[in-house]
């Protein structure tokens, strides 16, 4: 059985003037259908350019980036579009809600993009994920009277409308304090056990980390492996760890 996502010898590359800085160096990974996975690594390793890459935002430079058993190298534009609309779903840590739409209207767009269900269809499934999300009673807010919690709650259910086979949240927390994160992080944990939707998202901080059923960490645009959470997160706060110094002990 092939792997929903298959990543085999990417390179990405960026030309800055004269220069060409590699965002990934020769990464390859699996994951599996169902899965909710981080990718763990300091700002600049890769992380977002690895998601983009995989939400079909961008192309690798070299290598294949398979995405539900489609080549993304070998779509058009179109197709690419197709693929981002209705087998994948984004959580941006900015929550890139439109403002002069309501909470309803918000998670009911991407549905008027795929222009396939009924008004009816689209209210009982909108009303079903605000509901999953605790924010049923909020339909009718406009983001700026709600919470960061509370938008990323909305951002979530607008990931999620459409039925993706996979979900994509790059720093979801980050905009967030710790306790808003870890519910946020509660609420995806929950949806992906409830529905079966694959979530990746991208972190530096290894209390994200617990949460994740696997780490895939990145350091300078390579993978340095697959871990539990567990190692993971020893890896992260690996410094904080070593032996204070006795009293008087020679340096």
């Amino acid at each position: 059985m092939s792997s929903l996502i298959s990543i085999r010898d990417v390179v990405k590359e960026y030309s800055l003037g004269a220069t060409v800085v590699q965002a990934l160096r020769g990464v390859s990974l699996e994951i599996e259908k169902g899965e909710f996975i981080s990718i763990a690594g300091p700002s600049g390793s890769g992380k977002t350019t690895l998601l983009n890459l995989i939400g079909c935002v961008d192309t690798a430079s070299r290598g294949d980036v398979l995405v539900a058993g489609q080549n993304t190298a070998r779509l058009s534009e179109r197709q690419r579009t197709n693929l981002r609309l209705n087998t994948l779903g984004f959580i941006f840590q900015s929550f890139n809600l439109v403002s002069v739409l309501s909470v309803f209207q918000n998670v009911e767009f991407p549905l008027l993009l795929q222009n396939t269900l009924s008004g009816a269809e689209r209210k009982a499934r909108v009303e079903a994920l605000l509901d999953q999300v605790g924010l049923l009673s909020h339909q009718k807010h406009r983001p700026n009277e709600l919470s960061g919690g509370q938008r990323q709650r909305v951002a979530i259910a607008r990931a999620l409308v459409t039925q993706p086979l996979i979900v994509l949240a790059d720093e979801p927390t980050a905009n967030l304090d710790s306790q808003t994160g870890e519910a946020i992080l509660d609420v995806m944990k929950r949806l992906n056990q409830r529905n079966g939707t694959t979530f990746i998202f991208s972190t530096h901080d290894h209390r994200v980390m617990r949460h994740a059923n696997a780490v895939i960490r990145l350091a300078d645009g390579m993978v340095l492996g697959r871990e539990r959470p567990e190692e993971a997160v020893a890896h992260a706060v690996g410094v904080d760890r070593l032996p204070t110094p006795s009293p008087g002990a020679t340096p």
